[in-house]
């Protein structure tokens, strides 16, 4: 079989990534400790990734953005996994989907151009102390009060909460309607009277991309903040597209597969146990037939689901597993090469170790992955 290739790798998808990873590796990855030690990177990396193109790269030009398709963001997320570093745009990438599906055009006109640029960096509001996974269970009140909606409440792990400039917050403007209750409402934080940011919060994994609290206490915003075209918009527009943000989990899981056995398989060609190699023991040579194995069907089935998002017929279900059963692995195959590393795998100097930290959180944000089961099941109807 010859070596195989994404379907949806162009050459002009290939040079934009080529581009990615010559700036991660030049301009990124050297400060990455330093990063982790103040649990955020400095905010002047977004205008970075502005002036690259590297934000909102699927997004029409009109609005700033790059005038590609989701196969430049999956490029990008492939960069991050294999470069070993994720600056945390895919939150940023999200916030700026909502926007270009569910927008006004004033409000298009008044936050992508910035998105684009990094001068405005996005965060999403979703979950909060009492409710992850389950949306549908947020507390976080937002009343109408002429012109205005009257905020209160507060959300956690919020990534990019540090340098929000943009929250993309979901709401409650009418409790008593559950699901139907919830909307999403644009904040712009600066100078915005009864708003707060948390300190980092000390995450084992991924300590370069600052996650903070985020208060409201009779935060007042304009009318005009509401995405959508009324209240109760909300919960539908965030299943509606969720499979656009699981998807991007499923990249970074099948890639962290990947880069996850190019490294054990450099490691136990040199490594001598027994006087010989030990990629010579059995043990580890059917460990890594396995993995390959697991790694090659992750690819093939994340391909295709690039595929159908890039048509537009991406579903839930199909997202969710992607989801669900790429994150499983990656976290297994990790585990097992870490394994064959020995005490070695156990040092955070060497990059297995901080993949099996990292990648861990993988199988939580985006909905939980017994979540993810939950609405694969409901599709099994007898034919």
């Amino acid at each position: 079989m010859d070596e195989y290739r994404s379907p949806w790798r162009t050459p002009e998808v290939e040079q934009f990534q080529e581009t990615a990873r010559r700036f991660w590796t030049a301009e990124l990855i050297p400060h990455v400790e330093r990063w982790e030690a103040q649990g955020h990177i400095d905010r002047g990396v977004w205008r970075r990734l502005g002036e690259m193109g590297f934000l909102l790269a699927d997004l029409p030009s009109g609005y700033g953005g790059g005038d590609g398709d989701y196969a430049h963001l999956a490029a990008l997320v492939e960069t991050s996994a294999a470069c070993g570093f994720g600056p945390g745009f895919g939150p940023h990438y999200i916030v700026g989907h909502y926007l270009h599906h569910y927008g006004s055009e004033a409000q298009k006109r008044r936050w992508l151009p910035g998105m684009a640029s990094g001068d405005i960096v996005a965060s999403i509001g979703m979950s909060e102390p009492g409710a992850g996974s389950d949306l549908q269970g947020i507390r976080t009140r937002a009343r109408r009060d002429g012109e205005h909606y009257v905020i209160d409440g507060s959300k956690t792990f919020n990534t990019n909460g540090h340098h929000a400039d943009l929250v993309m917050l979901a709401v409650k403007t009418d409790a008593a309607l559950g699901a139907k209750g919830v909307s999403l409402l644009m904040v712009e934080t600066r100078d915005l009277a009864g708003f707060r940011r948390g300190a980092p919060l000390d995450k084992i994994g991924l300590k370069a991309q600052d996650t903070v609290e985020l208060f409201f206490d009779q935060v007042r915003v304009p009318v005009s903040s509401l995405l959508g075209t009324g209240e109760g918009q909300g919960f539908a527009q965030m299943m509606s597209q969720l499979p656009y943000e699981r998807m991007l989990i499923g990249i970074r899981a099948v890639c962290n597969m990947e880069r996850a056995l190019e490294l054990t398989l450099a490691h136990v060609h040199q490594r001598q146990a027994f006087g010989q190699s030990l990629f010579k023991l059995q043990n580890t040579r059917f460990e890594l037939a396995e993995m390959k194995t697991e790694a090659t069907l992750a690819r093939l089935f994340v391909d295709q689901c690039i595929g159908w998002q890039q048509e537009g017929r991406l579903d839930a279900a199909t997202a969710a597993m992607a989801k669900w059963w790429g994150t499983q692995k990656e976290c297994e195959t990790i585990d097992r090469c870490l394994q064959l590393f020995g005490g070695y795998g156990f040092m955070r100097e060497y990059p297995i170790g901080r993949m099996f930290v990292d990648s861990r959180g993988q199988k939580i944000y985006g909905g939980a992955n017994e979540v993810m089961k939950e609405i694969i099941a409901r599709q099994l109807v007898p034919r």
